[in-house]
């Protein structure tokens, strides 16, 4: 599912100083009071760093933690699922538009990393790579998500607002109350249908700023893929766009 760009029921966040054993490692937790919560739900962070648990505002916090410590096994194997982070240098290969580029490294190449049939050629200093890398990568986040927002934006009838990247640890986009659509620049390495779904989620929310039936028959409308399938994308690939660059 698709993060919330802005939602009517409020939340409270606990300090994330709970700590729960799964397996070798101590896994901290943090606890959201939601307003429109009406049970207790878990969920692991994409890059595996802490749960997060959501329940409603009277629940009690003994509750939700120890409705944790039942699904520590869950949590373990969610947390094995996560790949180790990728090697970025030259030779390895990096996940762009939902395929995988090997990074060829040519002295006399140009710093600025190139496409070239199937690669991404670059020069300059080795040690800068990664760097390097990351600020190409989220260039062709800014300019693909550019043209998505543009056509969506059309098709809904409403103007082109400011685009901006996001770096978010919890979110693939967001539509602020501002006139700004962010959305998550580690989209660039998923498939194209996946990144333009969070694109026209969050112009659909241009409209209807919640997650209400009209604003679900909106989003149908401006998509043009079966949403299903990005949401699933995502919900089983999403945590491994996390780890290319930590």
């Amino acid at each position: 599912m698709l993060a919330r760009s802005r939602q009517p029921d409020a939340q409270t966040a606990e300090p994330a100083t709970r700590m729960l054993k799964v397996g070798d490692r101590e896994l901290p937790v943090v606890v959201r009071r939601l307003r429109t919560a009406r049970r207790i739900t878990l969920r692991l962070a994409h890059d595996g760093s802490e749960a997060r648990i959501s329940m409603p505002e009277w629940g009690r916090t003994a509750d939700a933690l120890h409705f944790a410590e039942q699904r520590r096994d869950w949590l373990a194997a969610q947390l094995a699922r996560i790949p180790p982070p990728a090697k970025i240098a030259p030779g390895s290969t990096l996940p762009y538009r939902g395929e995988f580029l090997r990074l060829e490294w040519c002295e006399t190449a140009k710093r600025r990393p190139a496409l070239d049939d199937g690669a991404l050629v670059f020069g300059g200093p080795r040690e800068s790579l990664e760097a390097r890398l990351q600020r190409w990568l989220e260039g062709e986040a800014l300019r693909l998500a550019g043209d998505d927002l543009a056509r969506y934006c059309a098709r809904a009838g409403q103007p082109l607002p400011k685009l901006a990247l996001s770096r978010a640890r919890r979110r693939w986009g967001s539509c602020s109350s501002r006139g700004v659509i962010r959305i998550n620049w580690r989209l660039i390495m998923a498939p194209d249908f996946v990144r333009r779904s969070v694109v026209a989620h969050e112009v659909a929310h241009m409209t209807h700023f919640d997650h209400s039936p009209a604003f679900h028959a909106h989003l149908a409308a401006l998509y043009e893929d079966p949403i299903e399938e990005a949401n699933r994308w995502l919900k089983a690939e999403g945590r491994g766009l996390y780890h290319p660059f930590g």
